[in-house]
């Protein structure tokens, strides 16, 4: 007779669980990878300086604008 609190199908619950989070972590490497690539080092450094520069370039054709349409008349 089995119960529910049977060591051997603990086990393979167990197991099983563990194998799931085995394949998480490995799909999360690339995307870590991805991290490191694109947001760190060299390259990452020149992706915030360029965007830093793109942010500072709208804020000052947008403010531009208003104060073009603002001071028209």
């Amino acid at each position: 007779m089995t119960s529910e609190t049977d060591p051997n199908t603990a086990g393979v619950q167990y197991n099983r669980w563990n194998e799931d989070n085995i394949n998480l972590n490995v799909a999360g490497t690339g995307v870590t990878g991805l991290y490191n690539r694109v947001c760190t080092g060299t390259l990452g450094v020149a992706i915030k300086v360029a965007g830093a520069l793109a942010a500072l370039v709208a804020v000052y054709i947008i403010g531009y604008l208003i104060g073009y349409y603002a001071h028209k008349c």
